[in-house]
């Protein structure tokens, strides 16, 4: 199967106003599959990136243009296009920019929340959101994709042993990425990795909605989440009843599915349609996209 790029989608660039942030707007995309339509009612699926990326990279945009629903995709604060202060363990702060999305997206369009999308950050951030809303925005939510998501945030010490001389010598880490073809250099010192470590993802036992559908993404060559993360969330969301739980290891796949952002978007798009034809069950997706264990 190949993921259908629908080029007939009108793409919209939107600033939106942050409300908890006076001066920050938070810039991202909006795709609309129909854009004369009236979008009051209509479903609309959020895609969030991961630590130090951006709206457009990995998966996103492709997945964005293939999407049979409309769809927004956002840089959070201190990333790309919205300005402020980027921060290691920002993660509340993250749950309050979807917030400030989420809001707009109703307030302006009338879109409910039928999908969240997340890659890495993003999926922890999107676990915390949808645990928070589950009595409110959330409930409009059918399908949740969790892509390389950590569970174990506590893991997140290896990362920082491999850094421990630099932590030693001067207090801090530089973290350095190139986000849309420019360097974007980040500190991160002990109590941020703490910060980080302390995230409490065990919510998702006893909050997370029972009626979403789930498809967890991982890739069994990540260095940056252990691919046992994802056999976790298997057994948290595939607990749960009516919805279920589908989870697929990728061979040769790393933490951002280098190379092979189409293992994402053909994924997405197939388990979309058979949650459409009503087939899904809690299992373990085979290679070839159609079977499961």
């Amino acid at each position: 199967m190949s993921s259908g790029n629908n080029t007939s989608k009108q793409t919209t660039k939107i600033a939106i106003p942050h409300t908890a942030q006076p001066g920050i707007a938070i810039v991202g995309v909006l795709e609309q599959v129909a854009p004369q339509e009236p979008t009051r009612g209509r479903k609309i699926a959020l895609i969030l990136h991961g630590s130090m990326g951006h709206k457009d990279y990995l998966f996103q945009k492709r997945l964005a243009l293939g999407l049979p629903i409309d769809s927004f995709r956002f840089d959070f604060r201190g990333n790309h296009e919205t300005p402020g202060t980027w921060v290691f363990a920002g993660f509340p702060e993250d749950v309050i920019d979807l917030e400030v999305v989420v809001e707009y997206l109703k307030k302006e369009y009338g879109y409910v929340v039928d999908m969240l999308v997340g890659h890495s950050r993003g999926s922890v951030v999107s676990l915390m959101w949808l645990c928070k809303h589950k009595e409110r925005d959330a409930t409009t939510v059918t399908r949740y994709v969790n892509v390389s998501g950590r569970y174990r945030m506590e893991t997140v010490s290896d990362i920082m042993r491999l850094h421990q001389e630099q932590l030693d010598r001067q207090g801090f880490v530089e973290l350095r990425a190139t986000v849309a073809r420019k360097p974007f250099v980040a500190r991160a010192r002990k109590e941020d990795y703490d910060a980080f470590a302390s995230i409490d993802t065990s919510i998702a036992w006893t909050q997370f909605p029972a009626h979403i559908d789930v498809l967890s993404l991982h890739g069994l060559r990540d260095t940056v989440v252990p691919p046992y993360d994802a056999f976790i969330y298997a057994r948290i969301y595939g607990s749960r009843t009516p919805g279920t739980h589908t989870l697929r290891y990728v061979e040769e796949a790393d933490h951002n599915f280098s190379g092979m952002p189409e293992e994402v978007v053909d994924t997405v798009i197939e388990w979309m349609a058979q949650q459409e034809r009503n087939e899904l069950i809690t299992g373990l997706w085979q290679t070839g996209l159609k079977n499961k264990l």
